[in-house]
């Protein structure tokens, strides 16, 4: 178990009145980033107790809503760009599609997924030709895994997490099926040891090393979704890569929440919900990631015959210039557009860039430097004052702000869960619980604040006693 005293070791330190509103309300006057607050619409408490929602501005005090690792509050753009597409589909129809209307936040539908895949680039770490947006995470996984799982008779496993999400565990396991392949032999699943819930790079390596000679790929969550541990995404991609294994991740919970530099780590390919740190909306569309090397197109041998890497192919894929000449002859965008497949949901698109309308105002870099200091004071306000023998929960999360992202997993004594969760709902406090006995704590650092990192603190050591 943790020293309650070890969050002054790391990258913040917090003095002896931090414990105080009053300390809480002064980081909070102080946060470059608390303008960005007002840019969302925070649930009422009234609301998230109610089947009947109260119209706006009847129940005006907000909830304290840590829940953004599951699915982020509402943008106020999402209204408006809601409205011009609305306003373009009802004024002009089928003309949506190419016309670039004057004082409207979108550009035409067919430029809509490029629109938000360049605001996503920034998110991610890459060029713009290098993400596109599209479909949702389990569909990208799956066309992702049928272009760079290619299992031979001799490399054909993959090295996964043990307790993966079950969309990337699902999607691996019927890859290796649809190959007439064992999965109880092909998935090589990789836990933390015994007593720990932390899996070291050190082991993850080891098993790399272990399993080089039969592994055909890798495929991690860039954060796993129950502890909360940021894996080091450079290292072990640049180690799996000189084992001549092909690496993946899935950034369900590290898009739009941690610092990432997809091209210049050299992934090969990774892919992402934004409904969660990134607030696009329940369900919203996904996005995906090929490294420029794997999106190429090869026209040396003529027009008509480009040399691409395989993958299930679609026709808005192809490239527009040829797009509707309807000669079925497949001419893919190069990059990650060319794996796109049809005419993507303009509003799903458009809800994510007024989403993405909100990062283009400010970085990761700023997103991701208050996120670590908002986590290290929830951090030493759970810790302090407590000890191993008096404390009725273990923080699960890694302590090293490096190794973690804005999320807190928190292991109750068996038997507290309910009572907990229900004294949390009670006081308007919205926070993501998984059986048997783990509350996880998201504070989102675009509309969270410290003084509501205090506040649910308070109200859950009073329900721990």
């Amino acid at each position: 178990m943790r020293d309650p005293c070890a969050i002054s070791n790391g990258l913040e330190s917090f003095p002896a009145e931090a414990d105080t509103r009053e300390y809480a309300a002064s980081l909070d006057a102080t946060d470059p980033l608390r303008g960005f607050r007002e840019k969302f619409i925070i649930p009422s408490k009234a609301n998230i107790v109610s089947k009947k929602l109260a119209k706006p501005g009847l129940s005006p005090e907000p909830c304290i809503y840590f829940c953004g690792n599951s699915l982020g509050i509402q943008p106020k753009a999402t209204a408006k760009y809601l409205e011009a597409h609305l306003d373009t589909w009802s004024s002009i129809g089928v003309g949506g599609h190419f016309t670039d209307i004057e004082d409207s936040p979108l550009k035409q539908w067919q430029l809509l997924a490029e629109q938000a895949a360049e605001s996503m680039s920034k998110i991610v770490g890459a060029a713009s030709e290098e993400v596109a947006a599209m479909g949702t995470l389990t569909m990208n996984l799956h066309l992702l895994l049928a272009s760079f799982y290619k299992p031979t008779a001799t490399k054909h496993k993959i090295l996964m997490d043990w307790k993966a999400f079950p969309s990337d565990h699902y999607a691996i396991e019927s890859h290796i099926a649809w190959h007439e392949l064992d999965p109880k032999q092909s998935m090589v699943l990789i836990g933390p040891d015994e007593g720990e819930s932390e899996i070291s790079t050190e082991k993850i390596l080891r098993y790399i090393d272990e399993h080089a000679a039969e592994a055909a790929l890798i495929l991690l969550p860039g954060i796993q979704y129950y502890t909360g541990q940021l894996f080091d995404i450079k290292k072990i991609t640049e180690y799996a890569q000189s084992r001549n294994l092909t690496v993946g991740w899935d950034l369900a919970h590290a898009y739009a929440n941690v610092e990432l530099k997809l091209h210049e780590w050299n992934v090969d390919f990774a892919a992402w919900c934004t409904y969660k740190y990134g607030n696009s909306g329940p369900g919203g569309m996904g996005g995906l990631f090929v490294h420029e090397r794997h999106g190429q197109v090869d026209y040396s041998e003529g027009e008509d015959v480009p040399k691409f890497r395989h993958r299930l192919t679609g026709w808005y894929g192809g490239d527009r210039s040829v797009r509707f000449k309807m000669d079925n002859k497949f001419k893919p965008i190069p990059g990650a557009g060319g794996f796109q497949l049809s005419n993507p949901s303009a509003i799903d698109l458009t809800s994510l860039c007024a989403a993405l309308s909100v990062f283009d105002e400010t970085s990761m870099t700023d997103i991701r430097k208050k996120s670590v200091k908002l986590t290290a004071y929830l951090e030493h306000l759970l810790l302090k004052d407590t000890t191993d023998e008096t404390r009725q929960f273990d923080i699960i999360t890694p302590s090293n702000p490096e190794a973690r992202g804005a999320q807190l997993s928190l292991l109750l004594k068996p038997g507290l869960l309910q009572q907990v969760s229900q004294r949390l709902q009670e006081f308007g406090i919205v926070c993501d619980k998984r059986e048997p006995g783990v509350v996880r704590v998201a504070p989102a650092p675009l509309y969270n604040t410290f003084t509501e990192v205090w506040t649910f603190v308070e109200q859950l050591k009073a329900a721990l006693n």
